[in-house]
């Protein structure tokens, strides 16, 4: 089963609008990225609880904490961004969400391999905070960060070589970083794929479009998933209007036009979306 999920916060901000969108289009989960348009981990406990409990009643989960956890420079302090990333434990725990995605920090252009070992440091003692709060956590290839690159994404989860580690697959990032998401990336990463990210962008400009108009070789890959027995969850973020390093918005007509592009690239290779 495929599980469509979603960055709801492109829809609205109002946590009741997002919900109103999801329902008229089937889809029961969310990753969390921003609730009444503040940071998931800047929410407080009260309003985490009164999230949980909206949730809740309008049958719906979260699949993944979308925290900006590795969205800070590698020079930056590192311990009070894993302070932070107690947070988003916390609140994984408290929204009973499976997944958080995070990142491997912003890299001064043109020097990975010089913060390579400290990278690794970083993404070692994150997983290691993260053993035994039945959570996974998943690396988001994103432009200027050390896991930008299908070789490097290899790098960081073989290196820290954690259960609680794995990738989340986002081929728009990988187009705009100049890579083939499918025919560079896929065999190599598949191993270690547990999510995946829904959408798409242009080579030549780097434009976001709709799931399978767009060079991120999507279609190839749906069919690569489906051969390989993937099951999991496909989250719908579209920065069809706007993205910047840490968000992006769609609307709520942009996002249904994102998902039902996707529907019917799943629909066309006769796979059931849940």
């Amino acid at each position: 089963m495929w599980i469509l999920s979603g960055f709801a916060d492109e829809i609205a901000a109002d946590v009741e609008e997002q919900l109103d969108v999801l329902e008229s289009e089937g889809i029961r989960y969310l990753e969390l990225r921003k609730a009444w348009g503040k940071g998931v981990l800047t929410l407080s406990d009260d309003e985490v609880k009164r999230l949980k409990a909206l949730l809740g009643s309008r049958g719906v989960g979260v699949s993944s904490i979308g925290s900006p956890i590795g969205k800070i420079k590698i020079t930056d302090p590192f311990e009070p961004h894993l302070e932070q990333f107690r947070r988003a434990l916390w609140c994984a725990q408290q929204l009973e969400a499976p997944y958080i995605r995070l990142f491997s920090f912003f890299i001064p252009e043109g020097e990975a391999e010089a913060y390579r070992d400290e990278v690794l440091r970083r993404m070692s003692a994150i997983a290691q905070a993260a053993q035994g709060h039945g959570v996974t956590l998943v690396h988001e290839n994103e432009k200027h960060i050390y896991g930008d690159t299908p070789e490097r994404c290899l790098d960081i989860v073989q290196s820290v070589n954690s259960e609680v580690l794995r990738l989340a697959w986002d081929p728009a990032n990988f187009v705009q970083c100049g890579v083939r998401p499918h025919t560079e990336g896929y065999e190599m990463l598949r191993p270690y794929i547990d999510y995946i990210h829904v959408k798409d962008a242009l080579a030549e400009s780097g434009k976001v479009t709709v799931a399978g108009e767009g060079d991120g070789e999507v279609r190839q890959t749906l069919k690569a998933l489906r051969d390989s027995g993937f099951e999991g969850f496909f989250s719908m973020e579209p920065h069809l209007k706007s993205a910047d390093e840490f968000s992006g918005f769609s609307g709520g007509q942009l996002f249904v036009e994102a998902v039902r592009a996707f529907k019917r690239l799943v629909q066309a290779e006769g796979i059931e979306l849940g």
